[in-house]
């Protein structure tokens, strides 16, 4: 697939890129909103932010490396070319990249502004994403960057709706 001109990108590649920042965006700051409201301390959500960012990076990095090892072990015809080390350490870097989008407002300013200024960041992160990733596959940029936005917004509200829920 070509990407940027001249520039050759893999597929499987692209796959693991999008779907780790975007998970990471969705679910990091569905767990920092959820746990700011529930919790209202700086501290805890720092420390669920950073928990969740170091244990899903390495789980999805991880998770993507055996997935598609079983698909290379099921493909007899070698068609998929990717490198399992690639594909694992492209999920693994692009959830942590992501995860630090809704992160570092929280690190910086101080709760409930620090937790609007992080879904903020995450919804602006999933639009980019989604333009961007409209770019290289060459569709509608808007119509793929609303939709991305629509989807993580509404799992995201999910987070901060079960913190509302459960406050301690």
């Amino acid at each position: 697939m070509k990407f940027l001109g001249n520039m050759d990108i893999h597929e499987d590649y692209l796959r693991s890129v999008i779907f780790g920042f975007q998970d990471s965006l969705v679910s990091t700051t569905g767990v920092i909103a959820g746990v700011a409201a529930g919790a209202n301390k700086s501290e805890l959500v720092i420390l669920a932010g950073v928990v969740t960012i170091t244990v899903e990076s390495l789980s999805m990095g991880v998770g993507q490396y055996m997935s598609e090892k079983a698909v290379h072990q099921l493909d007899k015809n070698g068609k998929h070319t990717d490198n399992l080390y690639i594909v694992g350490i492209l999920m693994f870097l692009s959830y942590f990249l992501g995860g630090l989008v809704p992160l570092l407002p929280i690190v910086m300013f101080q709760l409930p502004f620090s937790a609007t200024l992080s879904i903020i960041a995450a919804l602006v992160g999933l639009f980019i994403l989604g333009y961007l990733k409209a770019h290289i596959v060459k569709v509608n940029p808007f119509k793929s960057a609303f939709e991305i936005l629509i989807l993580g917004g509404a799992t995201t509200l999910i987070g901060l709706i079960v913190g509302k829920i459960f406050r301690v």
